[in-house]
């Protein structure tokens, strides 16, 4: 079967096209947000891509994309640049271990209270402990060299 990246994205005329050149327009947004682009069955009936593109009953071959799917495509570009890479591997050294942290010392493995304004604001005392924390210890390296 043909996958979703061999077709090409119009986004003028917001359809995609096959490899065989025809358009697939749009038909409908469904509750989850994904737009249903559906090829014309009487171009697919006589298309010689008809069996490597679809098994539909009705020689129909439909494509989703979400409606973010533009933002979703920037993000893994950018993901995938060399610069995001870079930034990726920093993660682990950055990121992850303020989380671990918070799990381990501040208590973050479980909700305390119930309801998001009680989860909201252990979470926001946790990272002013942490602000508090990284601040002191700047400051104590601070006193040290001078």
């Amino acid at each position: 079967m043909f996958a979703k990246w061999k077709f090409t994205y119009d986004a003028e005329s917001n359809s995609y096209i096959c490899p065989e050149k025809h358009r697939l327009t749009y038909r409908t947004t469904d509750r989850k947000g994904y737009r249903q682009y559906a090829s014309d069955p009487e171009h697919c009936k006589t298309c010689p891509m008809l069996a490597q593109c679809t098994h539909s009953g009705n020689h129909r071959k439909v494509l989703t994309r979400h409606v973010w799917e533009d933002c979703k495509d920037w993000v893994r570009n950018n993901r995938l640049s060399r610069d995001g890479k870079h930034l990726y591997r920093k993660r682990k050294e950055t990121i992850e271990r303020s989380f671990a942290d918070a799990k381990e010392l501040h208590g973050f493995r479980y909700c305390r209270l119930r309801g998001l304004a009680n989860v909201k604001e252990q979470a926001l005392m946790t990272s002013a402990v942490q602000n508090m924390k990284k601040i002191a210890i700047h400051l104590d390296r601070l006193e040290k060299r001078g």
